[in-house]
């Protein structure tokens, strides 16, 4: 018997990308295997975002082109898991007649049982149960993938913050972080894999533990995972500033395997703003915590996320926000405008800013930020740094590419490379979203000096 075709497409973020891992290794127990063309399955499955409104519409525009599809294949199964998922539930349904079923942030482990009512009895379901502080990867199997570089790895989910404009805590619920021993051992079977980075996923990776007692604290997750032999780099994403502690900042300056770069959300530099949002922190506690991170290591690089028209943002809120981008100087900044988000506090707040006003602002903010970030990256020019290499390049078929410990792209010449190989790369040129490097060949001599851990490092030996 051949095997099923299974068009699998996330929206959004890293954790739906690990989600659709973990959906991929349930339903290929199922006997389907991946295809790249919709028109070819007999499962799509849609796992979707609605943290922020563009993913949601493309899923919308997606569902709507896959009619076709079931029109001409009456036996094609459509399926819509994830946050949007969890927020529209059996709304799906009623409003896509060709959606067979919808499944939740924490029903993953349904699918077996929805699928097989879909054969026998052409059941069409919606499975959305939040089912309070239960970890949703208790149950699903866990095959990784042996020609990976790179892995994501959850370790949390939910969020308890509830800032006002998120709809985090309504899709994906309560914070429940996953057993650590389970987390280290699924990391040792990607390194056993070849895996040579990871990186730690969580709506607020800096909570972990706190719910479980007697676990270990994200401080100490990262400790562990440094122990991991095959593991050559470590990253996370995303962490909440109130909760940015001592011992995580100090773990920069202390771990050679976590990886000089973090994502620190600010989302406004208004004090006023920031209490609206309920964020949990001023402008000056945060500018503490950045200074702090810049002392533990003095190369990390910084990357963050501004909002802009949220309801009662005045232009002095606005300005403040400029402000903290200049006295910071970001190495990147992910930038948004407001928009409701069913459920959230934020969507009775009166006083919306007009669309002109926000468009103009946040085209304001991004073109400080480019500057900036041209600025930064240009910091690199003519250094050594250290390169994981990701495969070709997608810019040119000729080149190499890969990423730095410190998340920048780099695209350099020279003989093919295999994934996952380290290499020196002396940095040629900088541009606004990667680096240019040199052949590494030529890039390196015996007394050179490349970057690594924030200082100047030579082969075998750290200058201090």
């Amino acid at each position: 018997m051949g095997h099923k075709k299974l068009y699998l497409k996330t929206f959004g973020c890293q954790m739906n990308v690990y989600d659709s891992e973990r959906i991929s290794h349930v339903l290929a127990a199922r006997n389907y295997r991946l295809v790249v063309n919709p028109s070819e399955a007999d499962l799509i499955f849609l796992n979707t975002c609605s943290v922020r409104e563009k993913p949601e519409q493309k899923v919308y525009s997606a569902l709507g082109r896959y009619r076709a599809f079931k029109k001409k294949n009456s036996k094609l199964i459509i399926g819509v898991g994830g946050c949007l998922a969890q927020q529209e539930g059996e709304g799906f349904l009623k409003r896509f007649p060709h959606v067979d079923f919808v499944i939740g942030t924490k029903e993953f482990k349904r699918i077996d049982e929805i699928l097989d009512d879909l054969e026998d009895s052409g059941k069409r379901s919606a499975a959305t149960h939040l089912n309070g502080r239960v970890d949703p990867y208790a149950s699903l199997p866990f095959s990784p993938s042996p020609s990976k570089v790179a892995a994501f790895v959850s370790i949390m989910q939910g969020c308890d913050n509830f800032c006002s404009y998120c709809i985090v805590p309504f899709v994906r619920g309560r914070e429940v972080s996953r057993p650590s021993q389970e987390v280290l051992e699924e990391i040792r079977v990607l390194a056993a894999k070849g895996v040579k980075e990871v990186t730690l996923l969580g709506q607020n990776v800096n909570s972990y533990g706190k719910t479980k007692p007697g676990e270990l604290d994200f401080a100490g997750m990262l400790k562990a995972v440094q122990e991991i032999a095959g593991i050559e780099r470590i990253r996370f994403t995303t962490s909440h500033p109130k909760d940015l502690s001592r011992p995580l900042i100090e773990a920069f300056g202390r771990l050679p395997k976590l990886c000089e770069h973090i994502h620190l959300p600010v989302q406004s530099g208004s004090d006023r703003i920031l209490k609206r949002m309920n964020r949990g922190y001023s402008g000056e506690e945060y500018l503490k915590k950045i200074s702090r991170l810049r002392q533990s290591c003095p190369r990390i690089r910084i990357t963050t996320d501004m909002i802009v028209g949220f309801p009662a943002e005045e232009e002095e809120d606005f300005r403040a926000s400029l402000e903290m981008i200049e006295e910071i100087q970001f190495d990147d900044l992910f930038s948004f405008k407001y928009s409701d988000r069913p459920g959230t506090q934020a969507t009775h707040f009166p006083e919306k800013v007009m669309e002109e006003v926000s468009q103009r602002r946040l085209t304001e903010l991004q073109t400080l930020q480019r500057k900036i970030t041209l600025k930064r990256n240009k910091a690199w020019e003519r250094e050594k740094v250290e390169v994981l290499v990701e495969g070709r390049s997608k810019a040119r078929a000729e080149d190499n590419m890969g990423r730095t410990r410190a998340n920048h792209i780099v695209n350099f010449p020279g003989k093919p490379f295999a994934a996952g190989s380290l290499v020196t790369v002396k940095i040629q040129k900088a541009y606004a979203h990667s680096l240019r490097g040199e052949s590494p060949q030529d890039s390196l001599p015996e007394d050179g000096n490349i970057v690594k851990r924030g200082k100047s490092v030579s082969r075998g030996k750290e200058n201090l």
